[in-house]
């Protein structure tokens, strides 16, 4: 596994071991034995983690996914610090690509559930790993959205997606970007500037992938 994906899970083992299984997270009907166990399907199970994408399969993820669930805390949590080495998304060719952003991303869901939590001061080499990624993300969220898009992160760069005649621009910390564009506007801390109607619309927007 690369450094930043091995270091976000173990940092996000340890916050659910620490939390417990009925912490809240902020995906809507998700505790924090729920998100866990999200994580440990999508590396073991894959014939039910395509469910995720595969509407024809998304019984059968459901289902998988509850039996993983309501396995004990402690086991589900140790399934996740040790990934099989054959998973498709964990194996050692695939961890960097497949996982960094994927615990990123759930790590501050469980984090910012939690009361009077506040941003990390992330490592330099991670939040530009983010920010190299970043436009890929929001170019899937912001398909058919209609506007251009300028991404500024001080410190890392600017870019643009989408095309249109009216301009948005949301500035941040690549973390907080890479939140906005992956559906959790409302924890996000970015700025977010232009047309009124466009920001509304922005800022309910899905991620599209």
């Amino acid at each position: 596994m690369s450094r930043h994906a091995r270091t976000e899970r173990a940092a996000l083992a340890d916050l659910l071991l620490a939390l417990g299984p009925d912490a809240p997270t902020i995906n809507e009907g998700w505790a924090a034995r729920d998100l866990a166990a999200h994580l440990v399907v999508r590396e073991r199970r894959p014939d039910a983690a395509a469910g995720a994408l595969l509407p024809p399969l998304r019984g059968h993820h459901a289902r998988v996914q509850r039996s993983v669930a309501e396995q004990p805390f402690p086991e589900l949590i140790a399934q996740l610090r040790r990934p099989p080495w054959w998973s498709p998304v964990s194996n050692p060719l695939a961890d960097e690509t497949a996982n960094t952003i994927e615990f990123v991303v759930h790590h501050e869901d469980l984090r910012r559930a939690q009361p009077d939590w506040q941003p990390r001061d992330l490592p330099a080499d991670l939040n530009a790993a983010l920010w190299a990624r970043l436009p890929l993300f929001a170019r899937l969220t912001l398909r058919g959205f209609g506007a251009r898009v300028r991404l500024r992160a001080p410190g890392y760069g600017e870019t643009a997606v989408g095309s249109g005649d009216e301009t948005v621009r949301v500035i941040g910390a690549p973390a907080e970007l890479l939140l906005f564009f992956f559906g959790r506007q409302r924890v996000a801390r970015v700025q977010v500037d232009g047309d009124e109607a466009l920001v509304a619309r922005l800022q309910s927007v899905s991620p599209g992938i």
